[in-house]
């Protein structure tokens, strides 16, 4: 038999088959299931968030505790541009640009500094924006904001519209960062992410790397951040900018598998059924989120996908190389 070097597999190929058939079925839930669409608009936010958190902190390295900064700056900068008279269903797309626009003088500041420091220093900007919002009365203060311009659309199909949007966002991270992964950035970013002065010493530009991860992240994040606005209608600073975005992304991608491609949709939705099943708990919910986050560590420090990888060498989206027998 004749030895052969390939990147795909033929489970690759089912995997692609049975996303794009699934996607095809989920684009169609508002014309048949309606009452699903909250529950499925926030899986697939939450599915946005794992990947974008995964690329900056599995691929590239960069551990950020602040990322809940570009979703407030995205919620904020939809809430301008709706109530200058945009539409705010393409508002989405300008929010998602300022939201990078904003993340790029601040990557020239944060970026100098890593690890632990790099954390606290996207803390740091995450508190700073809130405290802006917070003091601001063009977009609200501390008391909140409504979305302008959604009284132009039925209720029922600006629910639609924000299903889409957030269908949408949930497939361009999965497919958008898989491809990217796949590409000589993802080679780059990884050499980066395990041994940033040796691939320095190869030729790779660790500064650009990173600069490019953390945009690409604020980038999405911040069209999260605007569709969350369009789903709950209503904002204000200590919830979209609260910390909790920042754990629920860390507990996601280290739960799913933090490093690979099929983790983070893996812990996004067993993180959003334990929300579902467990939220009338009370404090016993963070008991028990605490407890499987302890668990899946100490047993499972690869995640669970990490974990069912390496018992049974599963890959449904490779991303290197693999020698294989044709």
């Amino acid at each position: 038999m004749t030895p052969v070097i390939s990147r795909w597999s033929r489970t690759a190929t089912v995997t692609s088959s049975i996303g794009g058939a699934a996607a095809l079925v989920l684009a169609a839930v508002p014309y048949f299931a309606a009452r699903a669409e909250t529950a499925l608009i926030d899986l697939f936010l939450f599915v946005a968030l794992a990947n974008l958190w995964n690329l900056l902190a599995g691929f590239a390295g960069l551990t950020s505790f602040g990322q809940q900064a570009y979703l407030g700056v995205g919620a904020y900068a939809l809430y301008l541009y709706a109530a200058a008279g945009i539409d705010p269903a393409l508002g989405v797309v300008l929010a998602a640009l300022t939201a990078a626009a904003v993340s790029l003088p601040v990557s020239l500041l944060v970026l100098r500094l890593t690890a632990g420091y790099f954390a606290v220093a996207t803390w740091v900007v995450a508190e700073v924006l809130h405290l802006l919002a917070t003091v601001s009365p063009r977009v609200g203060g501390n008391t909140g904001v409504s979305l302008p311009g959604v009284d132009r659309y039925p209720l029922v199909l600006w629910q639609a519209i924000t299903y889409w949007w957030a269908l949408g966002l949930a497939l361009a991270c999965v497919v958008g960062i898989a491809v990217l992964i796949r590409s000589r950035f993802g080679l780059d970013a990884r050499a980066v992410h395990f041994e940033p002065t040796a691939a320095a010493a190869a030729g790779v530009a660790v500064g650009r790397v990173r600069r490019v991860a953390y945009l690409l992240s604020a980038l999405g994040t911040g069209a999260v951040g605007a569709v969350v606005f369009c789903h709950t209608l209503y904002v204000q600073p200590a919830s979209i900018f609260g910390p909790q975005y920042s754990v629920y992304m860390l507990f996601m991608v280290l739960i799913g598998g933090i490093g690979t491609l099929e983790g983070p949709p893996l812990g996004a939705l067993l993180f959003v059924t334990m929300q579902q099943f467990l939220a009338g708990y009370g404090a016993w919910y963070l008991v028990i989120l605490g407890a499987v986050a302890m668990l899946v560590t100490l047993f499972a420090p690869r995640g669970l996908w990490g974990a069912v990888a390496g018992r049974w060498d599963i890959s449904l989206l490779p991303v290197g190389y693999r020698y294989r027998r044709s």
